[in-house]
């Protein structure tokens, strides 16, 4: 004889392990929203606000549509916690903090991402997350990133303008990112670097190698082409633009290369890199995205308990308390009085630019600049910045600040030669007026010109103690008449001595007080 059990269906409401996991990670995603949601204001507002992430929120959309398009082979796995996935969860946890303590916000971002990718890991399980793998990878393109390929991408820009200006005959002269032609002076500004279109293509490129293709050379092939293309296509926009206004006019050119770049241009590149990959499609849209009997587990999951959501609320506690610890220490007051220091072979005169300039520095404590001429009548601006404590905001390195702020009508050039411990670059403003500048930072003990290298100091000064002061030392000249302002820049650095030696004295007095 045989037995069978019967088969009962589960009542309505009925807590199924879908149910019991959807509902504890939905809870987890809520709680870590909301306590991280600074990160994820700052987030939406990026992409609200900026035309190179705009396209973010299709991103977020398309993350959904895979895995709607997934849900029926989800359907044939269990869901179960995995205490595995917590390591995500602490890498985002940690990766959050180092941003927090550095002022590095798309380090902060991507922790909040991972945080939350961590979540879906740790409360769905290993074979879930598998099926899941490719939209929870895709969505590390919602974290807003890649504006550091602005200048190098300007610079190329550039020199494919020069490049294809040549082929045509049209005589130019390029400095840095500014071309001059027989019509006009043209800059190839943050907006003309393409940086936009190539994240934007980036984004989906990957989703159609994804879609399209099951070869991983096919799909790298793919990536590489379109991004290419991107860069490629960008050049030949920008030195259109010039063309054009040299067959009829500045501002036609400028109307039309707004008007096509923003509406068509895109889209027309877009189409065509589809076109070339579309004969080596080699996957059926019915193809379906995994194999659920792949990722099926031999032992049944156990029943889930607590333990897991209860870690992962405990992870995410700690880089807040940490946080918060650490931002109540550190914190010095400065003089109230700051002057700029007397420098033997220079003497104060007034501050007469050919054009209006000021460094930017948003949040600092003190802003010092005065201007000091030498013997031969040569002129050397003299900027020095003074933060007591690096805020949100209020930082030496961040996005505007430095030689170059926002809306202040110039614009960075080229990248020139640092000197030991600086930076140096040329910028140009209105005139056209061009200005070498050489920057130093200086923080817990460390001269440097590094941007990398002031968020490491700041990074071990908000972890480990000491001195939050930091300063900005900027010396800077016009160009006139044709002749380089670096050699008074040289001579005036050596006159100075030590620039450590300036900042330090300001922060000896802060002690002091």
């Amino acid at each position: 004889m045989t037995a069978y059990a019967p088969i009962h269906a589960a009542p309505d409401g009925a807590l199924t392990p879908w149910r019991r996991q959807l509902l504890l990670l939905g809870l987890a995603t809520a709680v870590i929203l909301i306590a991280f949601g600074r990160d994820a204001a700052d987030i939406a507002d990026i992409w609200w606000r900026s035309d190179t992430f705009g396209h973010c929120p299709i991103v977020a959309v398309m993350i959904g549509w895979l895995v709607w398009q997934r849900r029926a082979l989800l359907a044939e796995l269990t869901p179960r916690s995995w205490a595995p996935g917590l390591l995500l969860v602490g890498m985002g946890a940690g990766g959050w903090l180092l941003g927090d303590a550095a002022g590095v916000a798309q380090a902060r971002h991507l922790g909040l991402l991972f945080m939350l990718q961590g979540a879906v890991v740790s409360l769905l399980g290993p074979s879930v997350s598998r099926g899941l793998l490719f939209p929870l990878g895709y969505a590390l393109f919602l974290v807003p990133f890649g504006e550091e390929l602005v200048p190098p991408l300007q610079t190329l820009t550039a020199k494919m303008c020069m490049a294809l200006l040549g082929l045509v005959g049209l005589p130019a002269h390029i400095d840095g990112v500014f071309i001059t032609t027989p019509t006009g002076y043209f800059e190839v500004a943050e907006a003309c670097s393409g940086v936009n279109f190539l994240i934007a293509m980036f984004a989906y490129a990957v989703l159609a190698a994804h879609l399209c293709f099951r070869s991983t050379s096919r799909r790298i092939a793919f990536v590489l082409f379109a991004v290419t293309s991107s860069v490629v296509a960008n050049g030949v926009r920008a030195w259109g633009t010039i063309y054009i206004s040299h067959l009829t006019s500045i501002d036609f050119a400028a109307g039309f290369d707004h008007v096509f770049y923003g509406w068509f241009f895109f889209a027309i590149v877009l189409a065509l890199v589809t076109a070339v990959g579309w004969r080596f499609f080699d996957r059926s849209i019915d193809d379906p995205a995994f194999d659920p009997a792949r990722l099926i587990e031999d032992a049944p999951p156990r029943a889930t308990s607590l333990v897991v959501p209860a870690a992962i609320a405990a992870i995410l506690a700690a880089p807040l308390i940490w946080s918060a610890a650490i931002a109540a220490t550190g914190r010095e007051a400065l003089p109230n009085v700051v002057q700029l220091p007397a420098v033997k072979g220079w003497q104060r005169a007034p501050y007469a630019p050919l054009t209006p300039w000021t460094p930017h520095f948003a949040g600092a404590d003190h802003r010092l600049l005065g201007r000091y001429v030498d013997a031969r009548g040569d002129a050397v601006d003299l900027a020095i910045i003074l933060y007591g404590h690096q805020d949100e905001g209020g930082e030496l390195i961040g996005y505007g600040q430095g030689a170059v702020g926002p809306e202040s009508g110039w614009a960075w050039t080229t990248r020139a030669r640092n000197p030991a411990d600086g930076m140096a670059e040329r910028i140009t403003g209105p005139g056209p007026v061009t200005r070498e500048v050489v920057s130093f930072y200086r923080l817990g003990g460390t001269t440097t010109g590094s941007a990398m290298r002031v968020k490491l100091e700041t990074l071990k000064t908000r972890l480990f103690g000491g001195s939050q002061i930091a300063a900005a030392v900027l010396v800077s000249a016009e160009e006139r008449q044709g002749r380089s302002a670096r050699p008074a820049i040289d001579r005036f650095l050596a006159d100075l001595g030590p620039v450590e030696r300036v900042t330090d004295a300001l922060a000896a007095d802060a002690r002091g007080r």
